[in-house]
């Protein structure tokens, strides 16, 4: 409990929260970037094979 307790009260605490954070999002938001486009390019190359 104490570690929470240091994590949110403290500037440095508050600061590597809102960077684990900031990099959690980044991360989740390039996998989802990434798999739709995989996606994407699966649909056109396989519109590409029945032509």
């Amino acid at each position: 409990m104490k570690l929470f307790m240091d994590l949110f009260s403290s500037d440095v605490g508050l600061f590597s929260a809102a960077t684990i954070g900031i990099v959690l999002a980044m991360g989740a938001f390039y996998v989802r970037y990434f798999i739709g486009h995989m996606h994407a390019d699966e649909a056109r190359a396989a519109a590409a094979q029945k032509s």
